[in-house]
């Protein structure tokens, strides 16, 4: 299958291109430029399309089968502005989409956000994709818009689109600034790492499993007639954050300690995030 992946050299892009290019697929993959590099490192390289994402033709995706849109602006704090988010999340991906369908593309297989749910995942013990949308911060917001934009898109065009919100995703080529990476650090260093009392319960997905999830959807015999599905992809496996720091911890043998409490929860804080999948 020939594929077009946006967001390639980011964390689950690097990941899913691992994936596709071991299991024989042929790629092409954007970069912004020639010097972004893939947060792991590629053991077979694709064909990369060097160009920002609004600057795709049609021209360029001939003879593709399906998109993996994985490209995503301002996903970690400080969160950009909601002009920007919802140009780069919502305005540009459509305009993609559009040279896509003159491209003769009607697979798209797309990456959403938990945090498109925002105040709604305390309504719930598991959140429904029918949940409301009450995102709290831009970029989640925007994210949300796009899930909406692109229903209606698939309906005028008659697509196959599938939107997966993912949940906690974590692992290899993770930013650095986020829980996992930070704390296995800690742990390399020989430190304490102070957090919150971690009280705050997540579905902590390895970014394994979420590259596998997207590759099978992106392989599915596209169909016929319209169809945009909305999933919500985690591990089933709802815990703490502290039990999740406590878990790596004694993973990675530290010899630092954990330090609860030692930092505030965040303003706003949602103490639930957990997919009903």
């Amino acid at each position: 299958m020939r594929i077009f992946v946006t967001g390639a050299t980011g964390f689950i892009g690097s990941n899913f291109l691992n994936l596709a290019l071991s299991e024989g697929h042929k790629i092409l993959a954007l970069r912004r430029s020639e010097k972004s590099i893939p947060r792991v490192p590629l053991k077979i390289q694709p064909n990369w399309l060097t160009k920002q994402l609004d600057e795709i033709t049609n021209f360029d995706l001939e003879g593709i089968d399906c998109i993996v849109h994985l490209a995503a602006h301002s996903m970690v704090p400080p969160y950009d502005s909601i002009e920007n988010c919802y140009y780069w999340n919502v305005m540009a991906p459509i305009r993609l989409f559009d040279e896509a369908i003159k491209a003769g593309i009607k697979k798209f297989v797309v990456a959403g956000s938990c945090f498109e749910y925002g105040l709604s995942g305390e309504d719930y013990d598991f959140i429904p994709v029918t949940a409301p949308l009450r995102p709290t911060l831009t970029y989640a917001a925007s994210k949300a818009a796009a899930s909406i934009a692109f229903s209606q898109l698939a309906i005028e065009k008659c697509l196959d689109i599938t939107y997966l919100r993912i949940f906690h995703v974590f692992g290899e080529g993770e930013d650095e600034s986020r829980l996992w990476p930070s704390l296995r650090k800690a742990a390399e260093l020989g430190l304490d790492f102070p957090m919150t009392n971690g009280e705050q319960v997540r579905d902590f997905i390895h970014v394994d499993q979420v590259v596998d999830h997207l590759l099978s959807h992106c392989i599915q015999k596209t169909s016929q007639i319209m169809r945009f599905e909305i999933l919500n992809l985690g591990s089933g496996n709802p815990q703490s954050i502290a039990d999740f720091a406590q878990f790596w911890w004694n993973k990675w043998k530290a010899e630092g300690n954990l330090l609860l409490g030692q930092i505030p929860y965040r303003q706003g804080e949602v103490f639930r995030y957990v997919p009903l999948v």
